[in-house]
């Protein structure tokens, strides 16, 4: 009877120590296969077309990180309302890391712009990084008989109710930047917004509409053969790509300084450790001299943030833009 009882004693001990081990595999598995981010394509909306500027700069950004973290960062372009569909897309999509929002500063724009919203930027977003910057530029059609932003106010001023003015999109940023340059000069002219910049350029090309302030790497193929003229540029100081373009501040409007920056965001819920690890890779690309020397093609100036950083400054953009907006007197349904 005891060596039954001692029989019994050690099965029931190994047992208990197998399964003890099995647990604890299971348990180092779990946590790792939660680690492993990323272990599939990663989606990175893009809420305007394909072409456009912020296009542009998304995929240079998309392409390095894919070469990084070993899994394709797939560009989804999603055009309309000013960004307001691509980013509820993003709301909309699973927490995980694996759909992320390239935004613009748009999305600063819009809560103070439409009257109604149908998701938060402060709740429903969570910031991961801020990336890049992009001057815009006031740029005319060839068929325009202005040479300077002189001449081109005289010219509008000649034709009031005649000409019309393209943006990317009802209170994206380069409406507002051609709303204020309007307001300023006492210009009467028709806004007319696009799904972008891409279309709205070849419009103004084509001569159908008759100026905009548009993003430099959006039109800069535009200007270098000669179908658009660069009238002056929005940042404080001259671009070095276009030394002989004065900026708008020199050409009558002291002070004045509009940029379309970028960054990218996630659903808010994202767990902190994969916000942190995507920062790290948004930040790992634009260090690199490739990504820094495509971008400075386009006229754009690589940022970059932490997480709380890029928060506090989309906080300050939210109070800033309201502000604009108030005082512009534009509201969109």
């Amino acid at each position: 009877m005891n060596d039954i009882r001692t029989s019994f004693s050690r099965r029931t001990s190994i047992a208990a120590l197998a399964t003890m081990f099995c647990t604890a595999v299971l348990a180092t598995s779990g946590a790792q296969a939660q680690t492993a981010f990323p272990s599939k394509p990663i989606t990175m909306i893009v809420p305007f077309p394909p072409g456009g500027p912020t296009d542009l700069v998304a995929r240079v950004i998309a392409q390095k990180m894919s070469e990084s973290m070993g899994q394709p960062v797939v560009i989804d372009n999603r055009g309309g309302a000013n960004g307001n569909l691509g980013a509820m897309m993003a709301v909309k999509a699973p927490a995980d890391g694996y759909t992320l929002l390239y935004n613009t500063s748009s999305i600063t724009l819009s809560p103070a712009l439409y009257k109604s919203m149908s998701y938060d930027v402060k709740r429903d977003l969570a910031p991961v990084a801020l990336t890049a910057v992009v001057p815009l530029a006031l740029v005319v059609p060839t068929s325009v008989p202005a040479n300077t932003v002189k001449e081109f106010i005289a010219y509008a001023k000649a034709n009031p109710g005649k000409l019309s003015y393209g943006s990317a999109g009802n209170g994206n940023v380069t409406h507002l930047g051609a709303f204020q340059f309007v307001q300023a000069n006492g210009i009467d002219a028709v806004h007319i917004p696009y799904k972008g910049s891409a279309p709205a350029d070849v419009d103004l090309v084509g001569g159908q509409i008759q100026f905009m302030t548009d993003t430099v790497n959006s039109i800069m193929p535009f200007v270098r053969d000669k179908r658009l003229k660069m009238l002056a540029v929005t940042t404080s100081k001259r671009m070095s790509l276009f030394p002989d373009v004065p900026t708008l501040a020199e050409s009558g409007m002291p002070g004045f300084e509009v940029g379309a920056w970028q960054g990218v965001m996630v659903p808010a819920s994202t767990p902190v450790q994969i916000i942190q690890q995507l920062n790290s890779e948004v930040m790992k690309a634009l260090q690199t001299p490739e990504v820094r020397q495509k971008l400075a093609l386009q006229g754009a100036e690589p940022l970059g943030s932490t997480p709380q950083a890029y928060g506090e400054y989309v906080q300050k953009e939210l109070i800033r833009w309201a502000k604009v907006v108030k005082e512009t007197g534009v509201t969109l349904e």
